[in-house]
């Protein structure tokens, strides 16, 4: 072995402002953080709705020529690195690592191999001190030595110098390895033994050294047992639990060499810290013999090395265990096996939402960042940066672009764009105001460790405030890796072109080198991800229970009917517990529990199991459901202190048994505003709306397009009319089952009026089916505006030109109205908009547009023209001739052939039954 550098031509590492402090001062840097509360009045951008004031973060930093203090920031650590940037960038600080060549760095660490044996580094208080205490205890040949490995482990300066000589010591420790060992080589004041990692002084210690090692080096008092986790190379083997003793005869690194069928602790190597850099959570595994010889590959422990981003070979051992700066005692806590897998489900795209909200098996990663009132959990660019990190991945980056109103409108196409330009703007925002309409667009780059472009992603969605484009941008960039991810069988060359349709750009090789070590290790799972069932396979035989949507099977129902129900937009409190049952063995197990569990329905912030259970329960109901039981490292990951005893089990064939209660409903912003402003509320007045023409009309049949949860079919029952009738149509499936349990209690009582039948179809408005033609009236209320405006467009010509109702009622909010709404005093007024300048929120985040009076008008007036209806334009809430008008703003088609036959409607098309019938009561209810 000489004393040359290995050659190397990649780029050297870059080091952070606190890091470098750290290289000058060391613990002569004083950090000290201080709380600052923001509040509205001082204009905090991005204010949390509901908020009055936020928690930021200034960090004063001191050293020995000076102290600085940063601005505030949402994170402790963004403080601090703002202060170490001011300094370094005021003292000139120059980075000495950085700038070293790696014939430098060499040599700094055949100097550093030196170093570690001086009497002024044994006189520290460095962690690798405390080894030296073991070593001096040591008899024989080995007195005085230390495996080289714990230096790797324990010595930051080290690790440092050898991703300047080979980058590939960042992701492999044997490099680090073989570097100190031919770094030990070429010291002349060191030595090592032949054919062994041991590592010692050529001369011997002095006696004060010894005498100081020895007193902080204390002995242990008693023989001390440490859970770890045992990770098998094997992928067919499982991962289990294994003990650690420890005690004053016996060093720590040995007994991991015992477990590890290893002869002696120099032959063990130790990975960099796991988890949270603050712990000691570190993986063990044994040096591989005749690497030269050996396909490397093949030894690869893949699970370990995902889990640690490391190269890990062979059998491992995951243990928290070592010693610290703070004590020369040994440090050491117990790691479980429900504590490795929760710490593997967190490097999952949903993985830290779900650990982070301890609802592993409910909640899921949503799809939609609506009010920050009404999100739970740490935010999506959080969740980003976890993962990113996780993955071993640079930080993203998020650029947020203006663009103006104008510049939206003429992207626009078709009938919408049509409607854009005849009207002015989008969202009911006038062209001449667009100059003062500034809206934000957020475009999210990710790149390797390496900076290598992995993916960038450009979203059409724009904002009025920074914070929520870069939110919502980055919850987009998580469920595309989530949903990408979960396709693992995907070739190479189709990546670039998956998601496409968002305007997402990936490099697939770039990519797919990346996660390679993802694919490995997850490609070999079978259902990994919970709640996603395929069948009923490994459900009970003995429930004949009628199996629901998503492979859930309900029990039934328990507790009266309160009257209110959650609906979309709905914060939803519920207690729920879930058990795994396995009923071969009699198993019965509580895995996770929830007092109270809040989250917002309709975001996908849920297994949709759940939500399609609580939709079906009002307040103070219970009821319970089964569905398949995920993996097994889902399992394992949920199931706390019972995670041993169930690795043990067989978890084939186990079934999931969720009980759940509704505590409490928070409603939309949309009707809790409309409640408070108006006498009766707008939802109520739109009934009395449609019931006035219906008598007016006289008419016997009515389809309600878009009829949900049945609302509009609920009140009109509770009325006098005409009708013998009622239809409903909606594409929720969940929304129909409630629908049906409504109007059935409604319809069984005998005192009811004329209604002599009444039917619920699941399918889509925007789908002829002959069964909802012809009519005598048709109502829509309060429905298009949460489809595409190219769809209202649609669903307009499908309706008038196929349905034929005598009569169509379509209701939607108008936009214009919503100044006066968002100024108002509302409960809980955490959905005010805190800046007034720009154009204002849509009622409700659901809503993929909302018109002004023009706009709607343009709408309805051509549709009627198109074909043959005549229209006129009311509304509900304020007044028509007063500006702003109505609130919701209604248009009333007539057909104008008046004669024509609705066997003629019913005649067209009459084949096409795309939709399916779902409840249907004559008297007696089909259920």
């Amino acid at each position: 072995m000489g004393t040359k550098a290995p050659e190397t031509g990649v780029k050297k590492p870059t080091f952070t402002p606190k890091a470098l402090i750290h290289q000058k001062y060391a613990s002569k840097a004083s950090y000290r953080i201080e709380e600052v509360q923001e509040t509205l009045e001082n204009g905090c951008p991005g204010l949390a709705i509901g908020q009055q004031s936020r928690i930021l973060y200034r960090c004063f930093l001191d050293l020995p020529e000076l102290s600085v203090v940063s601005d505030t920031f949402t994170r402790k650590k963004d403080a601090e690195q703002s202060a170490a940037q001011i300094a370094v960038e005021k003292l000139g600080i120059q980075s000495n690592l950085n700038s070293s060549t790696p014939e430098e760095a060499w040599n700094e660490l055949v100097a550093r191999m030196s170093g570690l044996f001086t009497d002024e580094f044994l006189s520290s208080s460095h962690p690798l001190v405390v080894h030296f205490g073991v070593a001096l205890r040591r008899a024989g040949n080995l007195y005085g030595t230390i495996p080289m490995t714990v230096i790797a482990a324990c010595d930051v300066k080290v690790n440092s110098l050898c991703k300047i000589i080979d980058p590939k010591a960042e992701s492999d420790p044997l490099v680090v390895l073989s570097l100190i060992s031919k770094a030990a080589k070429a010291s002349e004041s060191v030595c090592t033994l032949d054919g062994k990692f041991w590592i010692r002084k050529k001369e011997g210690y002095s006696p004060n050294v010894i005498e100081l090692i020895l007193n902080r080096s204390s002995s242990i008092s008693e023989c001390l047992q440490v859970e770890a986790v045992y990770i098998p190379c094997e992928m067919e083997e499982q991962v289990s639990t294994l003990s650690l003793l420890v005690s004053d005869t016996k060093y720590y690194m040995d007994e991991i060499a015992e477990k590890l069928n290893v002869n002696d602790s120099s032959q063990i190597i130790v990975s960099r810290t796991v988890g949270k850099a603050s712990s000691d959570m570190k993986l063990y595994f044994p040096i591989p013999e005749a690497c030269i010889d050996v396909n490397m590959e093949q030894l690869l422990n893949k699970r370990a090395s995902y889990f640690s981003g490391q190269s890990i070979y062979g059998n491992a051992i995951f243990a928290n265990i070592g010693y610290t700066r703070k004590s020369s005692e040994l440090f050491c806590e117990d790691v479980s096996l429900c504590s490795y897998y929760r710490m593997l489900l967190g490097k999952l795209p949903d993985g830290a939402y779900k650990v982070s909200r301890e609802a592993i098996f409910a909640a899921e990663l949503p799809t939609s960042y609506t009010s920050r009132s009404n999100w739970k959990g740490p935010p999506p660019r959080d969740l980003l940066c976890v993962f990113c990190r996780q993955q071993r991945l640079s930080e993203p980056i998020f650029s947020v672009t203006n663009v103006d109103s104008y510049e939206i409108s003429s992207e626009l196409s078709g009938n919408c764009k049509e409607v854009q330009h005849a009207n002015g703007g989008i969202g009911g925002i006038d062209n001449k105001d667009s100059d003062k309409s500034i809206l934000l667009k957020c475009e999210v780059k990710i790149f390797s460790r390496r900076q290598e472009t992995l993916a960038e992603f450009s979203f059409a969605d724009t904002y009025r405030k920074e914070s929520d484009a870069i939110q919502n941008s980055a919850l987009k960039v998580l469920n595309w890796f989530d949903n990408y991810l979960k396709q693992l069988d995907m070739p190479i060359e189709k990546i670039s072109s998956f998601g496409s349709s968002d305007n997402i750009k990936v490099y697939p090789q770039a990519f797919a080198q990346e996660f390679a070590m993802y694919l490995s290790v997850y490609g070999v799972k079978q259902n990994y991800f919970p709640g996603k069932c395929s069948s009923l396979g490994s459900f009970p035989r003995n429930l004949s229970i009628p199996k629901f949507e998503n492979g859930m099977i309900l029990f039934s129902i328990d507790g009266p009917d309160s009257g209110v129900f959650p609906s979309p937009g709905s914060l939803t409190c519920i207690s729920y517990a879930t058990s795994l049952v396995k009923e071969e063995i009699n198993l019965k197990e509580v895995l996770e529990s929830n007092d109270e569990f809040e989250f917002e329905v309709g975001t996908g912030a849920v297994i949709s199991q759940i939500e399609a259970c609580v939709t079906q329960l009002s307040i103070n109901q219970a009821a319970n459901f089964v569905i398949e039981a995920p993996s097994r490292e889902i399992i394992l990951a949920a199931a706390g202190e019972s995670a041993n005893r169930l690795s043990q089990l067989p978890l084939d064939n186990c079934f999931l048994e969720f009980s759940v209660k509704v505590l409490r409903v928070t409603e939309p912003l949309e009707d809790r505003m409309e409640k408070a402003l108006f006498s009766p509320p707008l939802s109520k007045q739109r009934v009395e709306f449609a019931v006035r023409h219906i008598n007016e009309s006289q008419a016997t049949t009515l389809v309600d397009f878009g009829c949900g949860s049945g609302s509009l079919l609920d009140s009109l029952l509770e009325h006098t009319t005409s009708l013998e009738k009622i239809v409903g149509v909606d594409i929720s499936r969940k929304s129909l089952t409630r629908a049906a349990k409504v109007l059935h209690q409604k319809l069984s009582k005998t005192s009811l009026n004329q209604m002599k039948s009444a039917e619920l179809y699941d399918g889509s408005i925007t789908d002829f089916d002959s069964r909802l033609c012809g009519f005598d009236i048709g109502t829509c209320l309060e429905v298009i505006e949460h489809m595409e405006e190219d769809q209202a467009w649609l669903f307009g010509d499908i309706a008038l030109s196929s349905f034929c109702p005598r009569i169509l009622i379509v209701s939607t909010p108008n936009y214009e109205y919503n100044p006066i709404l968002q100024r108002s005093s509302v409960p809980n007024k955490e959905e005010d908009s805190e800046d007034k300048s720009g154009p204002c929120k849509f009622r409700n985040n659901d809503h993929k547009f909302e018109w002004a009076r023009a706009q709607f008008e343009h709408w309805a007036n051509k549709l009627a023209l198109r074909h043959d209806y005549s229209v006129e334009f009311s509304g509900v809430g304020g007044l028509g001739d007063v500006e702003p008008g109505f609130a919701s703003q209604i248009a009333v088609f007539r057909r104008n052939i008046l004669n024509l036959a609705d066997e003629e409607c019913a005649s067209i098309e009459n084949s096409r039954h795309p939709c399916e019938l779902v409840w249907e009561w004559n008297g007696q209810p089909n259920l």
